[in-house]
């Protein structure tokens, strides 16, 4: 059979035997929206269970909105939010553009037309007091100190994804935009999580400080293929259970058994694809890889390390990066444990942009052609091939 891996913007074409091949159970994915502006533009008039977000804004109004940049067609989404507002007589100069510390280095702002060039753009620094607002404590005892910006402002709107990474959903608000004391222990939850634990305490606690902030509005992008845009969901934070139906409807699937071989595709611009996307693509194969077995990771992304990753490449193995991790709990440490996982779990190719060295001292093989993976599919007894890896939720069925 004959079996298709975007990865970049580019396909490679597999063949697998009939008989090696893994079965992949999955809804047919949603036709992508073509029109990103005019859909915006609806969704924010029409938003699930609460008004248009025009009858929430006057015209002195200061409005923060939180940008996740992991989002595809950033540029096209907040031209039409801003165009948005500007309709409803909120001035350039009265948006601020929030975004998480660590973040890129925001390339998508030249894209932004000349109109926009008087709003602001702020990263959030989790360590300067005066950039924190005191908000509320939580039931749990959490006294809550939030990005200053979006506490002050009339209205708070929140653009983000409905993916699986962490972070995404209420918490690119909360923890993302809280102080560095909040930040770090919301890292080591996701630490346990990502070694059986659970999140849900603090999705919980992202959705009180959503209601102690007043409501904000949010607008979740639900991913499709490569660069597309397959949903949006807007309204208040309530809306997070159909972003997440639309999202498992979108990409939760079922793998009918373990595969020996796991053949992984980053399809879409490889510049949107960080260490971050890496890593999960790599989590997700090895969560349906045989112990021992093989992941193929496809993508052409050149990502830049943080130094989790650094950490790993002065370790002697995936095993003693693992414990280096867990004893400095560097500030990608959450990427840098899927990533270590994954290759203390099954022996790791990399077809991408990185450095032989560098991939080595990763505990990874790196591919130097696309033609290389049918070698190793040719040598596998299973074979299991997943496009949009580093979006996928795949899990083995019972």
């Amino acid at each position: 059979m004959q079996v298709s891996v975007e990865f970049g913007r580019e396909r490679l074409v597999l063949a697998v035997p009939d008989d090696r091949l893994v079965a992949v159970h999955r809804r047919p994915p949603a036709p992508p929206i073509a029109d990103v502006s005019e859909a915006l533009a609806n969704a924010l008039e029409n938003p699930l269970d609460f008004p248009a977000l025009r009858l929430a804004l006057t015209p002195d109004d200061h409005v923060a909105i939180v940008v996740d940049e992991h989002l595809p067609r950033l540029p096209e989404l907040l031209t039409a939010l801003l165009e948005y507002l500007g309709r409803n007589r909120i001035a350039p100069e009265a948006i601020t553009l929030v975004c998480a510390p660590a973040s890129s280095r925001q390339a998508w702002l030249d894209r932004l037309p000349e109109a926009f060039e008087d709003t602001r753009v702020e990263v959030h620094d989790p360590d300067d007091r005066r950039a924190l607002s005191y908000l509320a404590t939580t039931r749990r005892g959490h006294r809550v100190y939030l990005n200053r910006t979006v506490v002050d402002a009339d209205q708070a709107v929140v653009l983000t994804a409905a993916g699986y990474r962490a972070g995404a959903g209420t918490g690119v608000l909360y923890p993302a935009l809280g102080d560095a004391a909040i930040r770090q222990e919301a890292l080591e939850r996701l630490a346990r999580a990502a070694s059986g634990g659970t999140t849900s305490t603090m999705e919980q606690e992202a959705a009180e400080v959503c209601w102690l902030l007043g409501a904000p509005f949010f607008i979740q992008v639900v991913e499709g293929a490569g660069d597309d845009v397959g949903a949006l969901v807007a309204g208040l934070a309530d809306t997070n259970t159909e972003a997440q139906r639309l999202r498992d409807a979108e990409w939760r699937c079922q793998v009918e058994r373990a595969a020996d071989l796991v053949v992984a595709g980053m399809g879409g611009d490889p510049a949107r694809h960080g260490f971050d996307e890496l890593a999960q693509a790599a989590a997700t194969a090895a969560a349906v890889v045989y112990p021992g077995g093989h992941i193929v990771l496809l993508t052409r992304a050149a990502p830049e390390l943080g130094p989790g990753a650094d950490m790993l490449r002065q370790a002697e193995s995936a095993e003693d990066g693992l414990e280096l991790l867990r004893q400095h709990q560097p500030p990608d440490l959450l990427a840098a444990l899927q990533w270590a996982n994954a290759a203390a779990q099954a022996k790791v190719y990399l077809l991408g942009g990185l450095a032989e060295d560098t991939v080595d001292e990763l505990f990874a093989v790196r591919l130097d052609r696309p033609e290389q993976v049918q070698r190793l599919v040719d040598a596998s007894a299973s074979v299991l091939v997943l496009n949009d890896a580093h979006k996928v939720r795949a899990v083995l069925e019972e």
